[in-house]
């Protein structure tokens, strides 16, 4: 469980990400720091299946960067 009361999935399947999803991103100028930006998914740019770094996601905010974790809120 996450801080939120949350549970977290890792971002390297297409399926598991939809629009609208919560989710932490990498940015391409942050991946040696590991910063992670959070937001809702608008578009998914990534065409295959899987993806060994994470899948590349464009936010609702337009950030793009590629998904680390998936945050799923607790009812």
């Amino acid at each position: 469980m996450g801080k939120y009361g949350e549970s977290i999935m890792d971002g390297k399947n297409r399926a598991d990400i939809k629009a609208g999803a919560h989710v932490l991103v990498v940015k391409k100028q942050d991946q040696r720091s590991g910063k992670l930006t959070e937001g809702n998914v608008k578009d998914i740019l990534t065409k295959s299946p899987t993806h060994l770094h994470g899948i590349k996601v464009r936010l609702e905010n337009g950030v793009v960067g590629r998904v680390k974790k998936i945050v799923i809120v607790q009812p």
